[in-house]
């Protein structure tokens, strides 16, 4: 059956890189001591759409996928790629740029969804949301639609942070840009593209990042001055599987030139997301392309930027195993140890000192993870990790 929301609703008011790294071996992470176990487990149905929207996805052809005969008559809820925790019990999540590509996306709205999980009946609903528009024209190059509503042709957003006056930032890959939108998600100034660093999307032209691999994390430090934002691929000329971490300065709406290497365990996998734990570490999301028995590698490393092995990159700790998830409890009906399948996890977050949120990107209506030939729903999932993050406090009770 297809799940659809009621109509009309809003948000609520809401070590410097300066040379490439040197082709080392890559050292597997340190295991912290405990496993981390899943505490909850809710699920948004595949087939959830926003009624009363537009028509979506005519670019995908009318053969069914995993099931699904596109087009759509309606937006679908889907792709959460970042995610924002608020102090009611919800969350604000991004869709990314809608089907995967540039060229099939352009009637998808790109949109924050503000959700609510419900674990004691393991669903999440959507209570509310806004789309992303450029009103006042801050966008120099030409968009799909001449009334300025952004969709997935135009930028593809995959990471979002929100500052102390309630404004979002979000990271994009086209850019690669950040982005900077009001509580009613329309853009307050021009995308601040990375200096240095073009995706093959980007009009500026001479490319040195791959296609679909600039911002995947971006975090705001707990003092509120700084966001970090974590490329997903390897810039032309740094080692295979070294990622940069950007620092960027809040009050000039500047990049600082400030940067940080992360080595991903292998040149073929990526990030999923980041989120600040303090000044100097954080937590980030890798995984492989596999998808579920497939799957190999979806893990939650604490990476630190003050490198106290001298490698001249972050310090790695892995504090959770997605594939491997302690499960006594039996939570949600699933099975121990529980595992989390998905090609695209690309949402955390950090609830208490010793508990996170992850949810995965359910790529609609292409993934099929959890169910082969059937579209993945997107599920959210919490984590008691094995031991406290001594998260600075300031994250801990951050809005």
């Amino acid at each position: 059956m297809r799940r659809t929301l009621a109509a009309g609703l809003t948000l609520l008011t809401v070590a410097a890189l300066t040379t490439p790294v040197s082709a080392a071996p890559v050292e597997v992470s340190r295991k912290a001591p405990g496993r981390a176990t899943l505490t909850n487990f809710a699920s948004l149905p595949a087939l959830t759409f926003l009624p009363g929207s537009e028509p979506s996805g005519t670019a995908l052809g009318t053969a069914p996928i995993n099931g699904v005969t596109p087009p759509f008559a309606d937006q679908p809820v889907q792709g959460f790629s970042g995610l924002v925790r608020n102090g009611d019990g919800t969350f604000d999540a991004i869709s990314d740029n809608g089907y995967g590509t540039r060229a099939n996306s352009a009637d998808f709205l790109l949109r924050i969804h503000r959700i609510a999980p419900d674990f004691a009946k393991n669903t999440v609903d959507v209570v509310g949301g806004v789309t992303l528009t450029d009103p006042h024209g801050h966008i120099p190059f030409p968009l799909t639609r001449p009334d300025r509503v952004i969709t997935g042709a135009d930028l593809d957003v995959e990471s979002i942070t929100r500052g102390a006056d309630g404004t979002y930032w979000m990271g994009d890959e086209f850019g690669p840009y950040l982005l900077h939108f009001d509580r009613a998600g329309r853009l307050m100034s021009p995308p601040v593209p990375l200096p240095g660093v073009r995706a093959p999307e980007n009009p500026a032209g001479n490319p040195n990042l791959g296609g679909s691999k600039g911002f995947e994390g971006i975090t705001l430090s707990p003092d509120g001055k700084r966001i970090n934002a974590l490329l997903e691929g390897t810039v032309a000329g740094d080692a295979p599987g070294t990622l940069r971490l950007n620092e960027f300065d809040v009050a000039s709406g500047a990049f600082t030139g400030t940067t940080w290497k992360y080595r991903l365990e292998d040149p073929n996998f990526a990030i999923g997301d980041a989120i600040a734990v303090d000044a100097n570490r954080l937590l980030v999301i890798e995984r492989d392309s596999a998808q579920g028995a497939d799957a190999i590698v979806k893990r939650v490393h604490l990476a630190d930027k003050r490198d106290r092995d001298r490698d001249g990159a972050l310090d790695k700790t892995l504090v959770a195993d997605l594939l491997d998830l302690a499960n006594p409890k039996h939570v949600g009906g699933q099975a121990n140890p529980f595992r989390f399948p998905f090609v695209t996890i690309e949402d955390v977050t950090i609830l208490d000192d010793r508990t996170i949120a992850v949810l995965n990107d359910n790529n609609f209506p292409s993934s099929s993870g959890r169910n082969p030939g059937k579209p993945d729903d997107n599920e959210f999932i919490t984590i008691r990790l094995g031991q406290n993050l001594h998260a600075d406090p300031r994250v801990l009770r951050r809005r």
